[in-house]
């Protein structure tokens, strides 16, 4: 093998790691937050109608985990705009802070105000991430508008936890 399929191969795994590898991180430290929690505190409170079985959200998670490490993944191969996929990234990897964040606002403080607090700027900051990943590759954007949808969806649930619980 030459020296250039040797290249095109690291550069290809280091992608691919700055892809998943946050995105890994982010998944268990909110599961860190939320299992210990969910029969001890969360089973607990008054939900409103509209709430999902618990059993919805990990295979809802684990998909849009994976949609985003693909999105990443593809923006890390835009290759003639280095700082327009700087500050892409630099709002998407915020996002996914902010994301791993919640759990340990809302489950391991078992303060959904808290929580609150922290999930409408990040919606913000998804959709600011979904417009900056749109100019430069559509399919990465496309892959972060069920994330938009699913966090759009935990605000008001979060919100009417936190109004009936209050």
């Amino acid at each position: 093998m030459d020296t250039q399929q040797n290249v095109n191969r690291s550069v290809a795994w280091l992608r691919a790691s700055i892809a998943v590898l946050p995105v890994i991180a982010a998944s268990l430290l909110g599961q860190l937050a939320t299992y210990p929690n969910l029969a001890s505190w969360y089973a607990g409170l008054v939900k409103p109608s509209f709430n999902p079985p618990n059993w919805i959200f990990a295979p809802v998670w684990t998909t849009l985990y994976g949609l985003m490490a693909y999105a990443v993944w593809r923006i890390l191969k835009v290759a003639d705009r280095a700082t327009e996929r700087r500050i892409a990234l630099a709002f998407f990897f915020v996002q996914l802070a902010l994301n791993a964040l919640w759990s340990w606002l809302f489950f391991g403080l078992n303060n959904p105000l808290a929580g609150l607090l922290n999930i409408v700027p990040q919606l913000l900051i998804i959709l600011v991430t979904i417009e900056r990943f749109r100019r430069l590759d559509p399919v990465a954007a496309a892959c972060l508008v069920p994330l938009a949808a699913w966090v759009a969806f935990a605000s008001l649930l979060n919100f009417e936890i936190w109004r009936l619980n209050g």
